[in-house]
């Protein structure tokens, strides 16, 4: 029983890791922005961190398909053994990433599963990688796949593979977040919602595209919050006067409202007033 849940490790991690390609790259289709979807990329430079982010995608899609194509009997042997070892090393590194993580950006979360994954990097998220190291590894050697023997042998191995998939929710944050957002709607006052989310939220926004030429940086020179909005200032120019252009953006994950204002600034150079959320214009992308 235990040579042929070996055995199913292969197909198991080939869908975790495409899954967690999947639902990273969909991130960042949605969002339109790399930052969307940082995890540990965050711990490296900026200049760094877009083809790190990009490097990771591809080894985790080319390893589950690689994994899928050496588990049958066409390409078994020396290369099947190459792949899962990889996998494996792949599997160390990320337990070592995870941890730094952990000790240096304590408030962001491993990405592993895109937004469903944005909870802070704890023990569990370290044990699963761990876990699956050690599946991977374990599958080292194993034949190709085959079809169970019996109807019993069958539902042994359902069985031990329905425990496995237990354990793995049990060190999984992410089947925390998904409980929550079936069935708990957390007030918008108590919301946690990363600044570089909002900022990739607005870049893709209609509101966004309509004011860029009005704003003479791309880099906001304030960001507060106020209760259920993040303000987001940017400096402008419009008719050779210097203006502010000061965005709101609503703190939800998914197709945030916003609003935004066009602020003159005084001759003299002092600050027009904060606006509140109520006096700019409204607008949903």
């Amino acid at each position: 029983m235990l040579l042929g849940l070996r055995d199913l490790q292969v197909p198991l991690l080939a869908v975790l890791l495409l899954g967690g390609c999947a639902t990273k790259g969909w991130r960042v289709v949605r969002t339109r922005s790399l930052a969307s979807a940082m995890g540990p990329a965050g711990l490296f430079p900026w200049r760094l961190r877009r083809p790190i982010m990009i490097a990771m995608c591809v080894v985790e899609f080319g390893l589950g398909l690689a994994l899928l194509a050496t588990a049958g009997p066409a390409l078994s042997g020396a290369l099947a053994t190459v792949i899962r070892a990889s996998t494996a090393l792949f599997f160390l590194i990320a337990v070592g990433i995870l941890y730094e993580v952990r000790l240096h950006r304590p408030e962001a979360g491993c990405g592993c599963f895109g937004e469903l994954s944005d909870t802070p990097v704890g023990v569990r998220a370290i044990a699963r990688a761990g876990m699956l190291c050690i599946a991977v590894a374990g599958a080292i050697g194993a034949p190709p796949l085959r079809m169970p023997a019996s109807s019993g042998q069958a539902a042994g191995l359902l069985g031990a593979l329905a425990a496995e998939l237990t354990l793995l929710a049990v060190v999984s944050p992410e089947i925390g977040s998904i409980m929550v957002r079936l069935g708990y709607s957390e007030p918008c006052e108590l919301r946690r919602l990363p600044v570089l989310r909002t900022l990739a939220s607005l870049r893709s926004s209609t509101q966004w595209r309509r004011y860029a030429g009005q704003l003479a940086s791309f880099t906001p020179v304030d960001v507060w919050r106020e209760g259920c909005w993040r303000f987001v200032v940017y400096p402008g120019l419009v008719a050779g006067r210097r203006v502010e252009v000061v965005y709101a953006v609503y703190l939800q994950a998914r197709r945030p409202p916003i609003r935004v204002a066009v602020l003159e600034v005084a001759s003299d150079g002092s600050l027009p007033p904060r606006p509140s959320s109520s006096s700019l214009e409204s607008a949903a992308f």
